[in-house]
């Protein structure tokens, strides 16, 4: 059994902004907008290890993300899921991988804190989906 519903694949395939969802070390949530990188299996965050995302993953690392279509507000999906691995990227491979995904739009070499990066690896174990198209719409017209 797949854990992303076929229809909403498009969501991970194409380069939109996942609102990542962690826990911090005090029990409270914070939720960054950032870009990821999807190969059908894994969902990809990177990351620096100076940010506050980066130790509440360290400490707490079951996550979630929702993702919306831009062209339907009704038509989105969360994913959730368990940080499998922190992956050191010190060359900046993974984040110039989704800097590319997002058409590059500030670095075309590696980033001043590349010494300090990281690729958050989420295995999704669970999603919600939320196709409404009837809404959307009834809404339009």
């Amino acid at each position: 059994m797949t854990v992303i519903p076929t229809e909403l694949l498009d969501l991970l395939e194409r380069p939109l902004y996942a609102h990542l969802a962690t826990t911090r070390p005090d029990g409270t949530v914070q939720v960054s907008p950032m870009w990821f990188g999807w190969d059908g299996e894994l969902l990809r965050f990177s990351t620096t290890t100076k940010r506050q995302k980066y130790r509440n993953v360290k400490s707490h690392p079951h996550v979630a993300a929702s993702i919306s279509d831009p062209e339907n507000p009704y038509r989105f999906l969360e994913v959730r899921g368990v940080v499998e691995e922190i992956e050191p990227d010190p060359d900046s491979e993974v984040f110039m991988q989704i800097n590319k995904r997002y058409g590059s739009p500030f670095f075309e070499g590696a980033p001043d804190n590349a010494p300090d990066r990281v690729t958050i690896v989420v295995r999704p174990t669970g999603s919600s989906k939320y196709p409404k198209p009837w809404l959307w719409e009834k809404l339009k017209s």
